[in-house]
């Protein structure tokens, strides 16, 4: 499946001092996948809230930044489905489970994915990114609260670069997930982590 996340999201440009505006330039930015995340969690009966992930190479996620005035920026993400890991220490296929018609329904939907409608610049480094989330065949649209890590210079890429940090939640029975609701959560939070570096 593929998602956003970055989100993910998303995944989302902030302003930085001028709130609207960036200080690189715009273009075209494509997530690192070493340094992106997209981890999911829900509440286990009421004992702690699970949490698991996607495998990094699994999400990919492109920028389209005015970096005059950000919102007019989009972003398109997604991640495979099929990918999960929830690094479960017993080995006995509890991420099949996961992305089985039980939860993601990766085998008939493989592709999770989100695409920006709207940026709302909400501070000097904050944003809400509205878009539409695809999940298990059905869109519906979510918000990313998100947070402007950085803009510049990638030391190691060296190239221009900007990062976020981006956090939603959605109600998984509104998507037809509706194994185990209740015992298990029916809230599920995406948090999103990625670097973004400008495309060649």
């Amino acid at each position: 499946m593929r998602l956003v996340l970055a989100a993910v999201a998303s995944l989302a440009i902030a302003g930085s001092a001028a709130a609207e505006s960036l200080d690189i330039p715009s273009g075209t930015y494509k997530n690192d996948p070493t340094h992106t995340s997209v981890m999911w969690k829900v509440n286990h009966f009421g004992f702690s809230n699970y949490t698991g992930m996607f495998e990094r190479g699994a999400i990919t996620a492109t920028v389209n930044l005015d970096a005059d005035d950000v919102t007019q920026s989009s972003l398109d993400a997604g991640v495979t489905g099929t990918e999960v890991a929830t690094l479960d220490p017993r080995g006995n296929g509890f991420d099949e489970e996961i992305a089985s018609d039980m939860f993601i329904n990766a085998v008939q939907h493989p592709s999770v994915s989100f695409k920006s409608t709207d940026i709302e610049v909400t501070g000097d480094n904050t944003a809400n990114i509205h878009g539409e989330l695809t999940l298990a065949g059905v869109t519906l649209p979510i918000v990313l609260e998100t947070t402007l890590n950085a803009a510049a210079n990638h030391p190691m890429a060296g190239a221009p670069a900007f990062g976020i940090s981006a956090v939603g939640t959605f109600d998984r029975t509104d998507f037809g997930v509706e194994s185990l609701a209740g015992p298990v959560g029916t809230d599920v939070t995406i948090e999103i982590q990625a670097e973004f570096i400008k495309a060649e």
